[in-house]
């Protein structure tokens, strides 16, 4: 079946990411947790914790299916309740604030031969924007996305800078990337089997990009202010995969594995109250850089 494909795709992907990952890092390993869901299926789910350059971070595979709740169907305009979905999520927090988040997710969602998309994407979360870094990451992108078709990159770019906006501070959550959904024959130039090798082509860009930007910053001397501010940007991240994040509201409905949903968020963020920034300062850089549109290729 075509679901099985995708499904064994998507765990190969997560096996040379993690391995990616550790070399990248050099000091950890992965601690991996096999777990099955109540309702059907079940996944991987695989974290790195304390190493030389991530302070927490995972990468999950799983594949469930059973039946939609009521008010997963009703989002989604449907009247069967039967479902498969299958992915692989990714988020890097790293310890140096000049290292930066970094997220994917690349997934398949089936009800029936009629009733069936991928979707995902990556985007880039710098608790300090770098513009050569954040255009080579969208650099990047586009070339992947050229590869199967020249209308994605700036449709889903777009799309990114919609989707990741925290409507209450009116700012992204950082330069965006690429994010997709409900992607099929009909509203693609391409059919199902090349719709999983774009995919898998994203997939398969999250290691030689995030690698490059780890190797440019690692090294970075910083202080306990600037580790402050990366407290601060953290809680920013934690807000908008707790309020408006589809993934993390899709899992927690349809009875998803709590721990491996919530791998998402950092080990350490801050809400101080009314943070003040400094005119002119690193900080304010960055912050006049979370906006939409910014053409960074």
């Amino acid at each position: 079946m075509f679901r099985d494909e995708v499904a064994a795709a998507y765990q190969q992907i997560q096996d040379s990411i993690c391995e990616g990952l550790v070399q990248a890092d050099g000091g950890a390993k992965f601690e991996e947790e096999l777990w099955q869901r109540e309702g059907g299926g079940g996944g991987r789910t695989r974290v790195m914790q304390g190493g030389n350059v991530i302070e927490k971070g995972g990468v999950n595979f799983s594949a469930v299916h059973g039946k939609l709740p009521e008010a997963v169907k009703k989002a989604f305009k449907v009247e069967n309740d039967d479902f498969f979905a299958t992915g692989v999520s990714i988020v890097m927090h790293p310890e140096n604030p000049f290292v930066p988040i970094i997220h994917m997710n690349i997934r398949y969602f089936e009800m029936d031969e009629q009733t069936r998309w991928f979707g995902g994407g990556i985007d880039l979360t710098p608790h300090y924007i770098i513009p050569t870094d954040a255009r080579f990451f969208h650099h990047r992108l586009k070339q992947t996305c050229d590869e199967f078709d020249a209308s994605f990159y700036p449709k889903f770019k777009a799309h990114a800078d919609d989707y990741f906006f925290i409507k209450h501070r009116e700012e992204t959550r950082g330069v965006g990337g690429i994010f997709y959904d409900r992607l099929k024959p009909e509203n693609t130039s391409l059919d199902f089997k090349q719709l999983l090798d774009f995919s898998l082509a994203v997939g398969n860009t999250f290691i030689p990009v995030y690698s490059e930007l780890i190797d440019r910053n690692r090294d970075k001397e910083y202080n306990d202010h600037q580790k402050e501010w990366q407290y601060l940007r953290r809680s920013r991240y934690a807000e908008f995969n707790l309020v408006y994040d589809a993934g993390t509201k899709f899992g927690l409905e349809t009875n998803g594995r709590i721990e491996s949903i919530l791998m998402s968020l950092p080990p350490t963020a801050k809400w101080n109250y009314n943070p003040h920034i400094l005119a002119g300062s690193e900080e304010e850089q960055t912050k006049n850089l979370l906006k939409k549109g910014i053409d960074w290729v």
